[in-house]
C-alpha cells in the first residue's frame, strides 16, 4: 500500500517537510541542573525551583484523581527521558526529610517510571497562600521567564492560589485572552513545548501549531522550523500547502472568542483539567470539545451539574 497520502494530505509530509533527522541533536533535555539540590541551602521563596530525591516524595492522600492511564504514564514516562520534566511538580513539607505532592501526582509517577532519582519540585507553605500568591506573580514579572514558565505560573496561580482566570489576570495585569492563549501552550506536545522553553521555537509558531489537532504533525512542523529556520508566515503557508492537494481547507485564522466563552472554558474545564477546546466561526457557529481521562471525571462533572439543577 502507498504511503502517499498517510495523513490525508495530498503529497505526503515526507514530500514536503524532507529529512529532519539532523534536529534532535539540537534539543537538550530540560533538566534544571542549574538548580540546587534540597538540602544544599533553604529555598528563598515558593517560587524556586528545587531538585528533590524520589525517596522524599510521597503522593497525597487527598489526591481526589484515583487512577491513571498506564499506557499514557509510559508514553509521558519516555517523554521525560528524551526531554526531562518540563512542568515541577509542587510538593509542601510534611515532616522533617519528607514533602507531600500537591499537585503533579501523574507527573512524579511518570518520573519515577523513567528512573528519576531526582524531581524539580516547587515547595509550598499550604498555610500560607497570600504569601504564594505575590511569589509566583513577582516571578511572572520578571523579563527573562520563557513562555512555558509564564504559562506554568499562569497555571500555579489557578490550581494553587484557586483563582479564576479573570482574577489571575487583573492580579497579573495582562487581558484574560492573552492568560488563556498562554495556558492553551500547555497543551502541545512535549516536544514543541521544550523547544519553546529553550528558544528554538517562536510563540508565534506555537500559535499556528495549535490550530492543528494532530500532535504528530505539530511535531513534524515544529521539526521543520527549526531545520529550515522558517518564519511564522512561512510555517502558515507550509499548512496551506500541506492541505491544498487533498482538497482540505487551509487553517482557520484563529477567531478572538467573546468574554462569556472564555467562562465557559473557565468553569468546565476545572472539572477535566483544563481539556476542553472551544472553535467558533464568524457566523457564531462552533464546536466545543472535553477530553477525560475516567469515568470519577465524568461523575464530578455530574455531580456538580446537578447540585446546581442544571
Amino acid at each position: 500500500m502507498s504511503k502517499k497520502n498517510e495523513r490525508g494530505l495530498g503529497m505526503g509530509l515526507n514530500a514536503i517537510l524532507g529529512d529532519k533527522s539532523d534536529v534532535g541533536s539540537l534539543r537538550k533535555p530540560v533538566g534544571y541542573l542549574n538548580k540546587d539540590v534540597l538540602g544544599s541551602k533553604e529555598p528563598q521563596d515558593t517560587s524556586d525551583i528545587i531538585r528533590i530525591p524520589v525517596d522524599m516524595i510521597e503522593p497525597n492522600p487527598f489526591q481526589p484523581r484515583q487512577s491513571f492511564d498506564r499506557e499514557a504514564l509510559e508514553e509521558l514516562a519516555g517523554s521525560i527521558r528524551t526531554f526531562g520534566l518540563i512542568q515541577p511538580i509542587t510538593v509542601r513539607k510534611k515532616t522533617a526529610g519528607k514533602y507531600q505532592i500537591i499537585s503533579g501526582e501523574r507527573r512524579f509517577k511518570a518520573c519515577s517510571m523513567a528512573g528519576l532519582d531526582m524531581i524539580p519540585a516547587y515547595i509550598r507553605d499550604a498555610n500560607d497562600q497570600g504569601m504564594l500568591e505575590m511569589a509566583i506573580v513577582e516571578n511572572i514579572q520578571r523579563e527573562n521567564l520563557d513562555p512555558i514558565e509564564v504559562a506554568m505560573s499562569y497555571q500555579r496561580l489557578i490550581e494553587e492560589c484557586n483563582l479564576t482566570q479573570e482574577k489571575m489576570a487583573a492580579r497579573v495585569g495582562k487581558k484574560r485572552a492573552s492568560v488563556t492563549n498562554y495556558l492553551r501552550l500547555l497543551k502541545l506536545p512535549a516536544k514543541v513545548q521544550h523547544d519553546l522553553k529553550v528558544g528554538l521555537l517562536s510563540v508565534g509558531h506555537a500559535k499556528v501549531l495549535l490550530g492543528l489537532d494532530d500532535q504528530a504533525l505539530q511535531e513534524e512542523l515544529c521539526d521543520e522550523v527549526i531545520k529550515n529556520d522558517l518564519s511564522v508566515r512561512q510555517l502558515e503557508d507550509k499548512l496551506k500547502r500541506l492541505a491544498k492537494p487533498s482538497g482540505a481547507k487551509a487553517p482557520a485564522k484563529e477567531q478572538q472568542l467573546p468574554d462569556d466563552y472564555y467562562k465557559i472554558l473557565e468553569h468546565i474545564g476545572k472539572f477535566f483539567e483544563n481539556s476542553i477546546s472551544l472553535r467558533r466561526s464568524p457566523e457564531g457557529k462552533g464546536t466545543m470539545t472535553i477530553k477525560f481521562d475516567s469515568d470519577q471525571e465524568m461523575a464530578r462533572f455530574l455531580k456538580a451539574l446537578e447540585d446546581s439543577n442544571l
